[in-house]
């Protein structure tokens, strides 16, 4: 497949999402008109405000990589990493900051390389699979040890606190640091594993508590991306639909 045909599918991503985003805060605006002590559109909020390219991007990276020839969706994920370590820095979070600029970034970066050079292999890497056992259960053990180190790191170093305090808020941070790891490590290999640890990920993130009120959160617009994330774990990616093809 030629760049520009990688390209202009991109392009049409990001305008299928500015599209969706148009729309939602279309609705936005009548609820606030409706409800105007919801206060839905945080325009006064400098980092609410950084999170809507963020998501308005993130979406089109999603809908892009759906594809697993097309690299390109790869560089508008590293311009959301950008915006979104931005945002959560403005809001304090700076262990969201870390991950999306020293995980997210670097492991979009070898997505790039991997993908790109995958097309000279006569397109066999093209179709994503699930991790072999073996693979499967170190991917398991792996999880299970950052999300443990992550654990007694918080109880000694941040909160200075006992091991049995604060339980499930320190279990949900290791959770949210291995399973990123996890995801963008397996999404370079086209492992549909990946998508499993995405749907991990965006489940045990701190904003994730006020689920059912997404819009109304400070960091409302990054509900919308973590919601097409999630869709997309076993519904659209490409080799999903094409399980009861069996595996090579």
């Amino acid at each position: 497949m030629k760049n520009a045909t990688l390209w202009r599918a991109t392009g049409i991503n990001t305008l299928i999402s500015i599209g969706l985003f148009a729309v939602l805060f279309g609705l936005l605006w009548l609820a606030e008109l409706i409800f105007p002590e919801a206060n839905l559109l945080k325009w006064h909020d400098p980092a609410w405000c950084v999170g809507i390219p963020a998501s308005i991007i993130g979406v089109a990276y999603i809908l892009t990589i759906r594809d697993p020839q097309n690299y390109t969706g790869f560089f508008a994920g590293i311009v959301m990493s950008i915006l979104l370590g931005v945002q959560f820095t403005l809001q304090g979070s700076y262990d969201s900051t870390f991950l999306y600029f020293f995980v997210f970034i670097p492991f979009q970066m070898m997505s790039i390389y991997k993908w790109s050079r995958s097309k000279d292999d006569g397109g066999a890497s093209f179709e994503p699979k699930f991790l072999d056992v073996p693979r499967f259960w170190l991917s398991i053990g792996i999880g299970l040890a950052v999300t443990a180190g992550d654990y007694f790191i918080q109880t000694y170093i941040f909160q200075h606190n006992g091991l049995d305090e604060n339980i499930a808020v320190k279990l949900f941070n290791g959770l949210m640091i291995s399973s990123s790891f996890l995801a963008n490590y397996w999404l370079i290999y086209r492992k549909n594993d990946a998508w499993i640890y995405w749907f991990i990920y965006f489940t045990v993130r701190k904003d994730c508590v006020n689920f059912l009120k997404p819009f109304i959160t400070k960091d409302g617009g990054i509900f919308v991306h973590a919601f097409i994330v999630m869709l997309f774990v076993f519904v659209l990616w490409p080799c999903v639909m094409k399980l009861t093809e069996g595996k090579k």
